[in-house]
């Protein structure tokens, strides 16, 4: 009938579809639909965050996965700063033997790399603060819940069958057409 699995996923609408939350009536954008679109609600975030009103659903495979990426990213970012300084260890070695007079050109060589190094250390702190951590997108409600919105499409096939019959003319018993 109106069965339908718990698992709903969020999704985000324009401020100018919000509709009022299904719980404390205040207009959100948030809503929570079901799969494959059966059942939809409009919910408050901070209803979402309630563990007594739904729990998130953690794919494993995907967080191990993006942790892998993660790793992966980090070593090639220490590779390349590795070589980059290797690079320059080697470009300062031979700048030493070429020409030991221009000391000063030296310093002021050494001094940019620092504030290139200082320059990466801190594109490295502004890349690590401007991952947000995601939040989960894909919920199972409680069990009470769950159970309200099952009763509750229920009860709408049900109204909505009943309509249909009545707007059957079969329904209903004929007037005699014979005197007794």
């Amino acid at each position: 009938m109106a069965s339908f699995q718990n698992v709903y996923t969020h999704r985000k609408v324009a401020d100018t579809a919000s509709k009022p939350c299904e719980i404390c009536y205040k207009p959100t954008a948030s809503v929570l639909v079901a799969s494959e679109n059966k059942d939809f609600f409009y919910v408050c975030p901070g209803h979402i965050k309630d563990r007594k009103f739904c729990t998130p659903i953690i794919d494993e495979a995907a967080v191990a996965a993006k942790k892998k990426k993660e790793m992966e990213a980090e070593v090639e970012k220490v590779k390349k700063e590795f070589e980059e300084r290797q690079k320059k260890k080697k470009e300062k070695e031979k700048e030493k033997d070429k020409e030991k007079d221009k000391d000063k050109e030296s310093e002021e060589k050494k001094d940019k790399a620092k504030e290139e190094d200082g320059e990466t250390e801190k594109q490295k702190q502004t890349d690590e603060t401007s991952i947000p951590e995601e939040e989960p997108r894909v919920f199972a409600l409680a069990k009470m819940f769950y159970q309200q919105r099952i009763d509750k499409k229920r009860n709408a096939e049900i109204a909505k069958r009943n309509r249909e019959r009545l707007q059957n003319p079969n329904l209903f018993p004929q007037v005699p057409k014979n005197f007794p």
